[in-house]
């Protein structure tokens, strides 16, 4: 179906009222010959379900689809995963015919079931009688137009949805207008995905409308569109007067210099954004420096991810600076894995951490041009072996003293706070080292095992 005529066509049978069907006594599903492991249930009267699983097994018998064992066996489970289940729009609409009495489940996933915008209409329409349901995944589904507007005329009224995703879906900019007026008039749901969309320029506007007016949203993921130059900064004016939004992914974008000059100066005013995901947005040394002169009057923003731009030791230079010469700045986290620094950035990180001690940089490593030749450094796993030899110790009791829960696994920032804290003859670059070696796999925590 064409977004045209998904926009045009009505549907029949949309109302709940039609997702319900007669009662009438169902057959033994073993009799019916259809392809399902379901098994007829001897003590099927004392069962608790009986009535969601007859009302499911009528509405497949009557739409002819074969039903999805995986739900049955899962009733009154308070989340649904049928991610990658191929039902398709009708095997939607039985599922819908279920789900519209059925107040247990409060999680519904449904990505990668090509449910089309005609599908959309089915779970959309069982909404209106289900307020249970919380979390909806809808993403991979080859909505379009027809679904977004679908999906769009259901928000203003929804009471009971707090996220929703909906990531690649092939929304277009036109596309954004809907959420942008859906937003406008639903403060209820928190978290929004959608990325892996086709938002671009003309995107960008609409979407900085649903953030300028919108009252409710605190995480919206917009990675993997089309949103740089006119789009970026469009976006970037939303988010100068939104005052609900905490966390923001803008990776995968191409926002460029322009893009983070213009996220620099939303900076300056926004007083609620505490992540900002810039991964992958093509800015360089001259984008870092007119971004700091936000993060300088910010004081709200605690994670930037700045990983794999065009940046150089010079543009971590600057925000390193940043953080040390403004009193107001409060960031905790600053991404720039791939960026490889010199002996004057791991100087000047040892002195803003001595202010700043729960500041976490990543970096890519020492390299490039120095005009002194590093000194060479023990390894550090060797330093705290001997440090502990001298006095005795285990290496055991070391992380079992800093681990009180007993898992194996220490948060990073404890690691380092109590490696900091002892006098065990580390300086800062040995210590992050370290813990590159212990957390190779970057999670943010040290396994010892």
């Amino acid at each position: 179906m064409s977004a045209e005529e998904g926009r045009g066509t009505a549907l029949p049978g949309l109302s709940v009222e039609s997702l319900r069907l007669e009662d009438r006594t169902p057959s033994p599903p073993a009799d019916d010959g259809w392809d399902t492991d379901l098994e007829a249930d001897e003590e099927a009267e004392s069962n608790p379900h009986l009535s969601q699983t007859e009302l499911y097994l009528q509405a497949c018998r009557a739409l002819g689809v074969v039903p999805v064992s995986y739900y049955l066996r899962h009733l009154g489970a308070s989340t649904l995963n049928l991610n990658h289940h191929g039902l398709g729009p009708l095997g939607a609409k039985a599922l819908a015919t279920a789900l519209a009495t059925d107040v247990r489940i409060a999680a519904l996933e449904l990505e990668d079931n090509f449910l089309l915008s005609e599908g959309t209409r089915y779970i959309v329409e069982m909404l209106k009688s289900n307020s249970s349901i919380q979390h909806l995944n809808l993403s991979s589904n080859h909505l379009r137009a027809a679904g977004a507007e679908c999906v769009a005329k259901m928000l203003p009224d929804n009471v009971s949805l707090r996220s929703i995703r909906l990531s690649g879906n092939g929304f277009v900019d036109e596309d954004a207008r809907c959420f942008a007026d859906a937003f406008s008039n639903n403060h209820r749901v928190k978290e929004l995905d959608l990325s892996h969309n086709r938002f671009c320029g003309r995107g960008g506007e609409y979407l900085s409308q649903m953030l300028a007016n919108n009252e409710g949203l605190e995480t919206v993921d917009l990675s993997w569109n089309h949103l740089r130059m006119k789009g970026a900064v469009a976006l970037s004016a939303g988010l100068k007067v939104n005052i609900t939004l905490k966390h923001l992914d803008l990776s995968w974008n191409g926002f460029g210099n322009e893009g983070a000059l213009a996220l620099g100066e939303a900076l300056k005013y926004n007083d609620t954004l505490v992540h900002l995901d810039l991964s992958h947005n093509r800015v360089t040394n001259e984008g870092a420096r007119t971004l700091c002169r936000g993060l300088e009057i910010n004081d709200t923003l605690r994670v930037l991810r700045l990983a794999y731009n065009s940046l150089t030791v010079e543009g971590a230079l600057v925000l390193l600076s940043t953080v040390k010469n403004s009193s107001r700045c409060a960031l905790e986290e600053i991404n720039i894995s791939n960026v490889l620094v010199d002996e004057n950035f791991v100087q000047l990180l040892e002195v803003t951490c001595q202010e700043h001690p729960g500041l976490e940089v990543r970096y890519g490593g020492v390299g490039g041009f120095i005009a002194k030749k590093p000194p060479k450094r023990p390894d550090p796993m060797k330093v705290i072996q001997d440090y502990l030899d001298e006095r005795k110790l285990r290496l055991w009791d070391f992380f079992r003293n800093i681990d009180k829960d007993g898992t194996m696994r220490v948060p990073v920032s404890d690691f380092r706070k109590a490696v900091q804290q002892s006098s065990i003859p580390l300086d800062r670059y040995q210590i992050e080292e370290l813990i590159q070696k212990l957390d190779k796999e970057r999670t943010g925590s040290v396994d010892y095992r």
